[in-house]
C-alpha cells in the first residue's frame, strides 16, 4: 500500500482578456477496489467561477465552471491524497476464454469499449497484427501479452511528434507517440481482436526510489484496462502493469472522453500560453 499526495496545476495566460470561458476538468482521482481517495479539492482563479461538480457517464468526477468575468489568466489546481493498493496480476488464474468473449451477453455489457472510435479505429495493417494474433493465441489473456510485446518492438516514446487528435494509424505507421498514443494504439489492436479495451486517464509517481515525503515532478499519464473476468490494468508506456505508483482519475473509450481540462473562451484570448505542473509527494 503507497499513500501519495498530489498537486497538479494548469494555467492559461491570454494574451488579450477574454469575455467569458466554460470549462470541465477531470483532475481528480476516484475511489474505487484499488484506491482510496483521502482528499480531494479543486480550486479555480478567477474567484468569479462558477463550480458545478457531478460524475460523468463513466464514472469520472467532473468540476464543470464558467467564468463570466473578464480575464487573461485562467488557473485550475487540483489537489489529493490517494491510498493506493493494486492487486498482483496473476497469468495463471482462470480467466475469459474466446467462446466467452462471443457471448451476446458479455459482448452487450462492453459493447461500448469493443466499437472503434476515430482515434482508435484500425487500418489494414494494424487490423493484420490482430487477426494473426487472435488466430494463434489460445486465450484472450495470451492475446494481450503478444499485442502489448508487438506494440513495445514497434513504438517508441517520444514527445512533440503528435497531438491529441492523432490516430491509431497514423502512430502505428510513424513509430513514434506518447502516451496516450501508445494507449489508442493498444485498444485498437485489442477491440479488434474482439477483446474489451478501455482508456485510463491518470497521475503517475515516476520515481519509486524517492524516500518517503520528498516531492517529485510527477506527470499526467494514460494507460489502458482490459476486461479479463475483471478489469486488468497495463502501462504501455512503461511496459508494466500497474503498481501503487500509479493514481487513476477516470476511464473511457478514449482521450476524448477524459481529457484532464477543456473548454471554450468568448471574446478575445487571442493566443494562449499554457503551463501545466504535476507534484506527486509520497507518503507512505
Amino acid at each position: 500500500m503507497t499513500r501519495l499526495k498530489i498537486n497538479h496545476v494548469t494555467r492559461y495566460v491570454y494574451d488579450t482578456k477574454v469575455k467569458r470561458s466554460h470549462n470541465e476538468a477531470r483532475m481528480t482521482p476516484l475511489g474505487d477496489d484499488e484506491q482510496v481517495v483521502l482528499k480531494a479539492e479543486l480550486a479555480v482563479k478567477p474567484s468569479s467561477a462558477h463550480i458545478h461538480n457531478y460524475v460523468d457517464y463513466f464514472g469520472t468526477r467532473v468540476a464543470d465552471f464558467d467564468v463570466p468575468t473578464r480575464h487573461s489568466i485562467l488557473e485550475v489546481r487540483s489537489s489529493s491524497e490517494v491510498e493506493v493498493n493494486r492487486f498482483t496480476v496473476d497469468p495463471d488464474r482462470p480467466g475469459v476464454t474466446w467462446e466467452d468473449l462471443k457471448d451476446p451477453k458479455i459482448r452487450d455489457r462492453y459493447a461500448e469499449y469493443l466499437v472503434t472510435t476515430p482515434l482508435t479505429t484500425p487500418g489494414k495493417e494494424l487490423q493484420a497484427v490482430a487477426d494473426e494474433v487472435r488466430a494463434t493465441a489460445a486465450t484472450p489473456f495470451d492475446a494481450v501479452q503478444a499485442i502489448l510485446k508487438r506494440i513495445a518492438g514497434k513504438v517508441t516514446y517520444e514527445s512533440g511528434v503528435t497531438g491529441v487528435h492523432t490516430d491509431a494509424d497514423a502512430v502505428w505507421a510513424d513509430g513514434r507517440g506518447v502516451c496516450q498514443d501508445l494507449a489508442h494504439v493498444a485498444i485498437a489492436l485489442l477491440r479488434h481482436a474482439g477483446i474489451p479495451a478501455r482508456y485510463v486517464s491518470g497521475y503517475l509517481h515516476p520515481d519509486d526510489s524517492a524516500g518517503i515525503g520528498v516531492t517529485v515532478v510527477g506527470e499526467s499519464h494514460a494507460w489502458i484496462e482490459w476486461w479479463d473476468t475483471r478489469w486488468i490494468g497495463y502501462d504501455p508506456t512503461n511496459h508494466k502493469y500497474l503498481d501503487d505508483l500509479h493514481v487513476k482519475v477516470g476511464h473511457g473509450r478514449d482521450y476524448k472522453d477524459i481529457p484532464p481540462l477543456k473548454g471554450m473562451v468568448t471574446g478575445g484570448g487571442g493566443t494562449q500560453e499554457l503551463d501545466v505542473n504535476v507534484e506527486v509527494t509520497r507518503l507512505e
